[in-house]
């Protein structure tokens, strides 16, 4: 399976090579693309955020792949105040935003802290475009998080429902 990072605007570029390289070692195959703008009709000025739908539907995907794209800018959906990020259930598009998995939004240190949120954000909405949907595992990747404190306590990895799910769609891949 063939995963590309599609960066939108200026975006960190020691996540997008972990990424890059944790993405590729679970799905086969993963580049990171060149960076697009983001789209100025997704930027809502009343609440500061960009609309993440109007960031998906910006994106192109050619061929048998799945393109995740990566904001640092904060995103909203719908009447959430914010989204770590949004998908195509069963398609092959999905955003996920770094802003609020940023540790410094909450007083912590960086470390490898938010190389692994976006990992599970990541991996959480690149499954939901496998058509996996919340998993009720609060250890699960596809668990829903509330907060970044929700995906602080979850893993990277798919539970075993989950994975089973994803066997039976004939998807494979090496966690």
């Amino acid at each position: 399976m063939r995963v590309c990072i599609k960066p939108f605007g200026v975006v960190d570029a020691s996540v997008l090579e972990f990424l890059q390289e944790r993405l590729a070692e679970i799905f086969g195959e993963c580049e990171i693309v060149l960076p697009v703008e983001i789209p100025s009709q997704a930027y809502n000025p009343m609440r500061r955020q960009y609309r993440s739908s109007s960031i998906l539907e910006s994106i192109e995907v050619k061929g048998e792949q799945i393109v995740l794209g990566v904001i640092g800018e904060d995103i909203y959906a719908g009447n959430f105040s914010f989204v770590f990020g949004e998908a195509e259930l069963n398609g092959s598009k999905a955003i996920i935003s770094l802003r609020r998995l940023r540790p410094d939004e909450y007083g912590m240190k960086n470390g490898n802290l938010l190389k692994l949120r976006a990992l599970k954000e990541a991996m959480h909405e690149i499954g939901h475009v496998l058509g996996l949907t919340h998993c009720p595992n609060q250890k699960c990747v596809m668990h829903f998080s509330n907060s970044v404190f929700d995906t602080d306590l979850k893993d990277w990895r798919y539970c075993e429902v989950c994975t089973e799910k994803l066997l039976k769609k004939g998807v494979r891949i090496k966690l």
